[in-house]
């Protein structure tokens, strides 16, 4: 019976989670590309930022239907420039930008068919902002990735409805059917109408599972991602698809994300096992201060240590680092942001070698220290050490020679069955990162 139960799970996880999937080469390039980039801008803007209290505003205040469809009037973001936004990534060190194109408010940041509930036909400024931001990223070498929500407060047809939004008024009953439909749509328009597009993050799966107050349970709904990540293969191949369902992967998908959480680690309560982490591209996702979208009382602002270190981590776990910005609703980027991203940047103008084009190091992640790996050389990024020795566990390969990276300086160790001893004394220890060169 043991043995039957088994195989019925297999079958039933074979089933649901399948990797028949085949990407093409183009699609193998980009994911090539896409891990040694290391390192993206995400932004976070739509007519949520009006109200300055997060793109989550129309359901923690419970405004209705018919009060946030006020704000598309008030949206006018006469200051945006895509061309600032562009060159704040490329100072910063980043490689690729993902921007929400309609976020679970329902309000589409593009022109499209489906309705006129869009940025072009919606607002005074009545221009595709995600257009003007696709010919400045096509121009400047910076790749392009469009957040796209899965869920819907808006749209009649998002129905039967999740777990958020239901206190929201005017919320009417329609067609599942008729909603993918609609989604249909909204990919094959950001798909053909943007020139090459880099990937799709969904985000929203969520919504739709049963949830006991402790755990997520089944899912309502089918998502038909059969048919929506054939769509967007289809359309183009080079595009990949992630999805932040928080449950590993799915068959289709070209790279696995995890928010606010290093890949292993469950801080939040939705973060990911060991034994979830796929084989694919990895990426975590991360706020400069405590939000997402434009929050005037948000002052959590990280420090720049917190910022490189989190980018010196994301690598050592082998995975990107997509951080956040939430422009205002005038279209700037708020001044401490920029800041931030320019100091990351010079640092990375520094440090860049130990980061791009890297893989996870040998030595596993420690509060002490993360590792990264090229070719032959590791890096080994010490980011908190207390005293003048730092004592790495056993490893296999033997060291060759250690230096300090910075300066060159041979660094004295002692390698024997039970680890490595490194003496630190005559080091200048960085308070951010002290980075030391390994050949093996």
């Amino acid at each position: 019976m043991k043995n039957f139960i088994y195989i019925l799970y297999f079958f039933l996880s074979f089933n649901l989670f399948a990797q028949s999937y085949e990407p093409s080469k183009e699609n193998l390039k980009s994911r090539e590309w896409f891990e040694n980039a290391k390192f993206g801008l995400f932004i976070h803007w739509g007519v949520y930022s009006i109200l300055g209290d997060g793109e989550w505003v129309m359901e923690q205040q419970k405004i209705s239907i018919k009060d946030y469809e006020k704000l598309p009037k008030f949206f006018n973001p006469i200051d945006f420039n895509p061309k600032e936004w562009v060159q704040i990534a490329k100072d910063a060190g980043m490689k690729y930008i993902t921007i929400t194109s309609r976020h679970h408010d329902g309000f589409s940041m593009f022109k499209t068919k489906a309705n006129n509930y869009n940025i072009v036909d919606g607002t005074p400024f009545k221009k595709d902002i995600l257009k003007m931001l696709a010919e400045e990223c096509h121009k400047e070498g910076i790749k392009l990735f469009f957040y796209y929500s899965l869920l819907d407060w808006h749209n009649d047809d998002y129905f039967p409805r999740g777990r958020t939004g239901n206190e929201i008024q005017g919320r009417g009953e329609g067609n599942w059917n008729n909603y993918i439909d609609f989604m249909k749509i909204q990919l094959t328009e950001l798909l053909t109408n943007y020139g090459k597009i880099a990937g799709i993050w969904l985000d929203g799966h969520w919504d739709q599972k049963e949830w006991d107050g402790k755990k997520f349970g089944n899912l309502k709904v089918d998502w038909k991602y059969d048919e929506l990540y054939k769509l967007i293969h289809d359309l183009q191949p080079e595009c990949l698809i992630g999805n932040n369902h928080h449950i590993g992967i799915i068959d289709g998908e070209d790279f696995q994300m995890f928010e606010k959480d290093l890949p292993g680690n469950n801080t939040t309560g939705w973060g990911s096992s060991k034994e979830d982490i796929s084989q694919l591209p990895l990426e975590v996702c991360e706020t400069i201060n405590n939000s997402w979208g434009f929050n005037l009382q948000d002052n959590t602002h990280k420090s720049n240590k917190e910022l490189i270190q989190y980018l010196v981590k994301s690598a050592g776990y082998g995975t990107n680092l997509l951080l956040n910005v939430g422009p205002m609703p005038n279209g700037k980027i708020q001044q401490n942001h920029i800041s931030s991203l320019q100091n990351i940047g010079k640092w990375l103008l520094k440090n860049g070698e130990t980061i791009y084009g890297t893989t996870k190091g040998p030595f596993p992640p420690t509060e002490e220290y993360v590792s990264t790996q090229k070719n032959n050389t590791t890096f080994l990024h010490i980011i908190n050490i207390k005293g003048d020795t730092l004592f790495i566990k056993k490893i296999d390969k033997k060291i060759k020679s250690l230096i300090n990276y910075h300066t060159n300086q041979k660094i004295h160790f002692k390698q024997n069955k039970n680890g490595i001893s490194i003496d630190l004394s005559n080091q200048d220890i960085n308070t951010i990162d002290t980075i030391l060169k390994i050949e093996f």
